[in-house]
């Protein structure tokens, strides 16, 4: 067959580049050969040497600073505001008076209780006291009365008529004979004549009077529930009279006041009336700040507490009393002690639903001084769930698997290497703590950064060039005369390919 000039060329260099192929080819098969040549012997083996140390497991949050002094201050008893004595920013204790209202009203009231008291107690007394009843009755009259005056009538009689007898004798008349001379010792006929006896003398009838109280039990029940209505009332009236002086539950700084004098308030702070109600310098914006609300708000950085919200997996962590380090957001230098106080059992409000994450808050008590510290500041908490002290220790990727049992790979002095068993007791962020299966100062293989196949990119070394080297192929076919840019390979196996499409592109893209 005769060959042309113009092809002859075109010839000669797929000729040339085709050994090229086979010898890069073959030398790519020898660096491989299953990853036993001298590059895969030279790759460093990394390790860690277990050592002892302080071993962390800590778990994080974030949330706001809060202090269990804030208090807003309102009236129980709402009306117009005869005087506002405290104004933004000033320092107050507790126990003063920071406001008053017009106390016309109540007082009106505690006068009607209190009559109302009276009232009832009186009731109450005579309720008490019942119904007194007055009868006079007849005694009945002694045995033996009239007999006795009786008796003594005939013993005159008989005295007289007998003649002897002490008192017959001293009574008798002298005795006279038939020619008027007397003689001793004989009674003349009408001297013998009988002198009746008085009648008796009737007694008085004897009366004694008889009082009988009856007392209404009914009504004393019913005049006890009236008093003791009464003392309520009178006690709500005081208590509503003394509410309409506000005075400050707690030492603070003033930190909003509402409304001002002639205004008029209710019992739950709001101000109405006047231009718009007082001053105010911190008010309670959305149901997720911790600010509170009211009247006049009184603040105070002593005793500050965050409240930070965590993952429902980190919030099973928690435990009371555990430490924590807060940290300000505004001030990343700033950063204080602070010791869990409680878990919410709750979920936070909004989480939960939808996609969103549940959490959990946890209220943590500051230490230090924190007088410079205000309400709302942003911070992020890490609270130390674990601990070990003094703990032989590995990084955690020295370690295979998950729980208390875990595998690694021992380092032998030698250079041998061995699969072991490893206890592990508190897990840190980086680090875990080892309680069996290996001993200070042993070396343990790190795992591999490298990809899943072995190489260091995860893909066969050259197949991105010989890729390249199949579109240059492609576009040489076409007849586009422009081969793809071979890939950079072992032994340039891609680049190879790609220069071999190429050059069938131009001659073939020639002939056309």
């Amino acid at each position: 067959m005769k060959v042309f000039p113009r092809r002859r060329g075109a010839v000669l260099v797929n000729s040339a580049l085709g050994v090229a192929l086979l010898g890069a080819a073959a030398l790519a098969y020898t660096v491989l050969d299953d990853g036993t040549g001298t590059a895969a012997a030279k790759a460093p083996v990394r390790t860690a040497t277990v050592g002892k140390g302080t071993v962390l497991a800590t778990v994080s949050g974030t949330g706001t600073l809060v202090s269990p002094t804030d208090a807003a201050q309102d009236f129980t008893t709402g009306g117009r505001l005869t005087a506002v004595k405290v104004a933004v920013g000033d320092q107050v204790t507790k126990g003063q008076v920071l406001a008053t209202v017009d106390t016309t009203a109540a007082q009106q009231q505690v006068d009607a209780a209190q009559a109302a008291l009276n009232t009832a107690t009186a009731n109450l007394a005579k309720a008490r006291a019942g119904v007194t009843t007055t009868t006079v009755q007849q005694l009945p009259a002694k045995a033996g009365a009239t007999g006795s005056a009786g008796s003594a009538g005939s013993t005159g009689a008989t005295g007289a008529s007998g003649g002897r007898g002490a008192g017959g004798s001293s009574a008798s008349a002298p005795q006279t004979d038939a020619s008027g001379q007397g003689s001793a010792g004989q009674t003349s006929p009408s001297a013998q004549a009988t002198v009746p006896a008085p009648p008796p003398a009737v007694p008085e009838p004897q009366t004694t009077t008889i009082s009988t109280t009856k007392v209404d039990e009914a009504a004393v029940a019913q005049a006890e529930q009236q008093l003791a209505t009464a003392q309520t009332n009178l006690a709500n009236a005081q208590a509503a009279l003394a509410g309409t002086t506000l005075t400050a539950s707690v030492d603070g700084t003033v930190a909003s006041v509402a409304a001002k004098a002639g205004d008029t308030v209710g019992t739950g702070g709001s101000g109405s009336g006047g231009s718009g109600g007082g001053s105010s310098a911190a008010k309670s914006s959305s149901s997720g700040t911790a600010t509170p609300s009211g009247f006049i708000v009184l603040t105070n950085p002593t005793g500050m507490q965050v409240t930070a919200n965590f993952s429902e997996l980190d919030s099973l962590k928690l435990k009371k009393g555990e430490a924590a380090t807060v940290t300000l957001n505004a001030q990343s230098d700033s950063k204080f002690n602070a010791t869990v106080l409680a878990i919410s059992p709750l979920p936070v409000s909004g989480s939960g639903g939808g996609s969103a994450a549940v959490q959990y808050a946890a209220t943590l008590q500051l230490a230090g001084d924190t007088g410079k510290l205000r309400t709302g500041l942003s911070a992020t908490v890490s609270v130390v769930t674990g601990e070990a002290d003094n703990a032989l220790s590995l990084p955690t990727s020295a370690l295979s698997g998950t729980g208390a049992s875990r595998t690694a790979t021992l380092v032998r002095p030698d250079g041998g290497t061995e699969r072991v068993t490893v206890g592990v007791g508190v897990e840190g962020d980086t680090t875990v703590q080892v309680i069996s299966g290996l001993s200070e100062g042993d070396k343990v293989e790190l795992a591999s950064t490298s990809g899943s196949n072995g190489f260091p990119n995860g893909s066969f070394p050259g197949a991105n060039g010989a890729n390249g080297g199949q579109g240059g192929q492609g576009g040489g076919r076409n007849g586009s005369g422009a081969g793809g840019a071979g890939g950079a390979g072992v032994a340039g196996v891609g680049g190879a390919a790609g220069g071999a499409g190429a050059a069938g592109g131009t001659g073939r893209g020639g002939n056309r």
